[in-house]
């Protein structure tokens, strides 16, 4: 956790220089919009206006969560073994579409409450799942800075491997119940506003779920001005390897995608822990679960797509990588007004 007070903000020099290059682009001003500003932000995280995205990874933080036993899911944990293992054999959903868009799959074991055995899979894990957040802590502090922290060496690791771009992924099942635990502190919100059916609860399993959400909040106390202890609290281990993916971006400068509403939640607890963090990351898409929006809003960031997914695994966040190719390319593109007998547009 100490690395976290290395994190300044991004290069002033290479965003400025990259709005001068955008605007020698022969088109009108800012009108790729949302992806002009991501492009500039990738050059502030850089510190280079003339930066490529050409080795890029999604990582997929896999954790088990004690929650399941109150019948919050519609399936249980042996789910995200199966998944876990999938993706590492490269078969899962995550796996096809980043490798429709050229990006490499990072699977890691941070804390399924089994041991799955395949070559590709990252051991970082803290304990065999977390503790049933109903009846106290789902972790101890000293467990949830484990997890922030294996997650920040993730980071570095792909640094060192030559990966430019990173999107957060997850594997977990009951890890909506405790995102949506987690927002609604983080939000002030009441459970309704920021808990939904996750894969596909009925009517009374949402009931039962906010209704075990609530237990867990009175049980636990939680203050989200202390986030570490709230993420201990409330958490699950793939949000707080999520949490320090985050935090690592930032620490070593490399851009970090926001996928869904898991995701999310993790980002906005790494920005309660450095608000720097917020600097570094990039939103991806709204997710479909009620408190989607409203987390990215606390945030403060804004999602280039609407698509109401809200698959995980870090599919909606490989989404984002073909609009930034297209945008990039446009970006270094011959097509500028040096090179054309075309007026430049102006700030009016």
């Amino acid at each position: 956790m100490k690395r976290i007070k290395l994190i300044n903000k991004p290069d002033f020099g290479a965003v400025e220089r990259a709005k001068i290059k955008w605007n020698n682009v022969a088109k009108p001003l800012h009108s790729l919009g949302l992806l002009e500003e991501a492009v500039v932000k990738i050059s502030g995280i850089t510190g280079n206006e003339n930066f490529d995205l050409n080795k890029r990874c999604a990582v997929m933080m896999c954790a088990d969560n004690g929650v399941v036993c109150e019948g919050v899911t519609q399936s249980d944990s042996s789910v995200t073994a199966i998944v876990a293992k999938s993706a590492a054999e490269g078969t899962s959903n995550i796996n096809i579409i980043a490798g429709t868009f050229n990006a490499d799959v990072i699977t890691v074991d941070i804390g399924m409450n089994v041991d799955v055995y395949s070559k590709n899979i990252i051991k970082r894990k803290i304990s065999y799942g977390t503790n049933n957040i109903a009846e106290g802590s789902a972790m101890t502090v000293s467990q949830a800075e484990n997890a922030i922290a294996a997650g920040i060496d993730i980071v570095r690791e792909c640094k060192a491997k030559g990966y430019k771009i990173i999107v957060t992924g997850e594997m977990g099942i009951g890890n909506t119940t405790t995102s949506s635990a987690l927002a609604a502190v983080l939000l002030g919100v009441p459970l309704s506003e920021v808990t939904g059916r996750g894969a596909g609860l009925d009517r009374e399993g949402l009931k039962r779920k906010i209704s075990v959400i609530n237990r867990a909040i009175e049980v636990n106390n939680p203050d989200k001005n202390k986030p570490v202890e709230l993420l201990s609290k409330l958490g699950g281990y793939d949000i707080a390897g999520i949490t320090g993916l985050f935090l690592g971006g930032a620490i070593y400068k490399i851009p970090i995608v926001i996928d869904g509403f898991i995701s999310a939640v993790s980002a906005a607890l790494a920005v309660e822990i450095c608000p720097l963090a917020k600097d570094y990351m990039l939103c991806s898409h709204v997710s479909k679960e009620p408190a989607g929006m409203k987390i990215l809003e606390y945030i403060g960031l804004k999602p280039l797509i609407t698509a109401e997914m809200c698959l995980g695994e870090g599919t909606g966040g490989a989404m984002l990588l073909p609009l930034l190719d297209g945008a990039i390319a446009v970006y270094n593109s011959s097509h500028k007004f040096d090179n054309l007998p075309i007026e430049r547009y102006v700030e009016l």
